[in-house]
């Protein structure tokens, strides 16, 4: 059975769902957030970089978000969007169906991690993606970056901001006689070779074991995972991609399907929590100026009718 009319489904309740929902529940409008509660950075335990909420844990800062956009009546379901259709019907899998006027996706991305022993186990907590989320907890320590990807490059360049002890354990990757001198010049030593696994020890990673039987000491690691959003639901609706093969949006979040909106990572898998999160803000006021331009286009037809039949009656 099919719902009352909401004026806005946001699917995806980490910070740029969160941060639509708050502008638009303050708008007053009629808005349910669906969240299948998968996060992104559910296994890191700080976030840094996010102005005032430096050190919080992603879990606490999404609770309080909760709480702040329910303290405006926006309404907060658990499950999974299985499809939208244009219109928009919302359908949850084993759940309600919900009727909308716009949509706003904002469902993230997941990082594909490499096969190595010891990635996955260690993922977020000293086996890190981003410099500038974690650089700084560790700081002049030593450093390795594992070359699973051509990212790993910069990485490597960029950490060498934070630590005078930077590995790049090469792998896979094949470098360019360019990027091996811009490495070099910067301090950073490459070790070739594929790597067997990260080396742990009561609960804390080690070193990198290289396929070779070297063991090179490290006490964090950084990776550039393969980022692939979630995007099916706007592939269902026929949003345009762009050049780069990511949904094509403008400045706002609006996507090529009328009525659809996408911000955070799904929409730019660089996007910090920070900046996720002011990209929801972003998106929500533009849903709320076009939301206002339906209203009143509404409203001036229905005034033109009420005059139209007030005119005939006195006829």
């Amino acid at each position: 059975m099919s719902e009352s009319m909401n004026d806005v489904v946001v699917v995806g309740a980490g910070a740029a769902g969160l941060s639509a929902a708050l502008v638009l529940g303050r708008a007053r409008r009629r808005v349910t957030v669906v969240d299948a509660g998968a996060p992104r950075n559910a296994p890191a335990e700080h976030m840094q970089g996010f102005l005032s909420r430096d050190g919080t844990s992603p879990a606490a800062l999404l609770e309080m978000g909760r709480a702040e956009v329910a303290g405006y009546g926006v309404r907060l379901i658990e499950g999974r969007v299985d499809h939208i259709e244009p219109g928009f019907t919302v359908r949850l899998a084993g759940g309600p169906v919900l009727r909308a006027r716009r949509v706003l996706v904002a469902t993230g991305l997941r990082d594909e991690l490499p096969d190595i022993p010891g990635v996955r186990e260690r993922w977020g907590r000293d086996l890190l993606h981003c410099p500038y989320c974690h650089g700084y907890e560790v700081r002049d320590q030593p450093l390795g970056v594992l070359g699973t990807h051509p990212g790993a490059v910069h990485q490597a360049l960029l950490l060498r901001g934070w630590s005078d002890d930077v590995v790049l354990f090469r792998h896979t990757l094949d470098l360019t006689a360019g990027e091996h001198e811009r490495l070099t010049a910067r301090g950073v030593r490459i070790v070739d070779g594929p790597v067997k696994q990260l080396v742990v020890h009561d609960d804390r990673l080690r070193a990198v074991e290289l396929a070779d039987g070297r063991v090179w000491p490290r006490d964090a690691v950084f990776l550039f995972p393969r980022m692939v959003p979630h995007d099916a639901l706007l592939d269902g609706l026929g949003c345009e991609r762009d050049e780069s093969g990511r949904v094509a949006t403008d400045p706002s979040g609006r996507t090529s399907a009328p009525g659809v909106w996408a911000a955070g990572n799904v929409a730019d898998p660089r996007a910090q929590v920070i900046t996720a999160a002011g990209a929801g803000s972003v998106a929500a006021i533009a849903l709320n100026h076009d939301l206002l331009d339906e209203d009143v286009e509404r409203a001036v037809l229905e005034q033109t009718l009420t005059a139209h039949l007030h005119r005939t009656e006195t006829e």
